[in-house]
């Protein structure tokens, strides 16, 4: 995840963490000393067990403060935003991405695959937000793809999107400026016009809008997701580039916490 800061890991992972930590601990004491005795061997045991309960209880913390910022994420608006799958599903994934972010090119068909999975179940919402050492790049790269919407509508903006995404080298040059113009054609937009939509900046308050409304809801880094059931205003954050088995997890833990109210 670019610019990316605490991040809460799941059981498994977790786990995976203590265990590799251990094992090199344990590893070192047995070649200094030969071994160790049952004392010993009971006191790892304690051990373990406290570090696995300290490191639950740090990620349940973070994952507690990530979701209570991000109940501060703007509520989709079919009107406004661009979205992928059914607009009047239940659960949105918002997604704060950069063009340019690595992570967020590896991110983007494992998105596109979770919507595809569950239809009718969940959109997906895209939203900007260019990392300053992107730019001007990835801004622009935003500004362009909104310019695809306006002339285009919702399914160009996409199609240029998935474009990008899948051209770009990324790391803040990935893509030229130079390039978007002849890209749009590609998709079928004509030149002048999208052109003369570029060159005007008209969206770029609009990126910068995105940027600062997702850092109130506390994206720090991208791709910043946040799973909104939309009817009852429930959140969960799952930063990063997870992987689908990571998303799909979070979007059926959502549910299960809305049909307990």
């Amino acid at each position: 995840m670019a610019n990316e800061k605490t991040v809460a890991l799941t059981e498994s992972e977790l786990n995976a963490l203590i265990d590799a930590r251990i094992e090199k601990a344990l590893a070192r004491y047995q070649l200094d000393n030969g071994g160790f005795d049952a004392k010993v061997e009971k006191s790892i045991i304690a051990f373990i067990g406290k570090q696995q309960d300290e490191q639950r209880r740090q990620q349940a913390e973070v994952q507690q403060r990530q979701d209570a910022k991000a109940k501060y994420v703007k509520p989709v608006d079919p009107k406004q935003d661009h979205i992928y799958g059914d607009p009047k599903a239940p659960v949105s994934l918002i997604e704060y991405s950069d063009f340019e972010c690595p992570f967020c090119k590896r991110f983007h068909l494992t998105a596109k695959k979770l919507i595809d999975d569950n239809p009718g179940k969940i959109n997906w919402v895209y939203r900007h937000f260019p990392l300053q050492f992107h730019n001007p790049g990835a801004q622009k790269q935003a500004e362009a793809s909104e310019c695809a919407a306006e002339l285009g509508g919702n399914d160009a903006f996409w199609a240029y999107t998935n474009l990008i995404y899948e051209r770009t080298k990324a790391g803040g040059k990935g893509f030229p400026i130079a390039a978007l113009t002849p890209l749009a054609v590609e998709i079928g937009l004509p030149k002048a016009p999208f052109a003369e939509c570029l060159e005007s900046e008209k969206y770029a308050q609009k990126v910068k809008q995105d940027f600062a409304e997702g850092a109130k809801a506390g994206i720090s880094g991208t791709p910043g997701n946040i799973l909104r059931h939309n009817a009852s205003g429930e959140v969960v954050v799952v930063s990063g580039a997870q992987p689908y088995e990571r998303l799909q997890q979070a979007l059926d833990n959502l549910n299960k916490v809305v049909a307990k109210k």
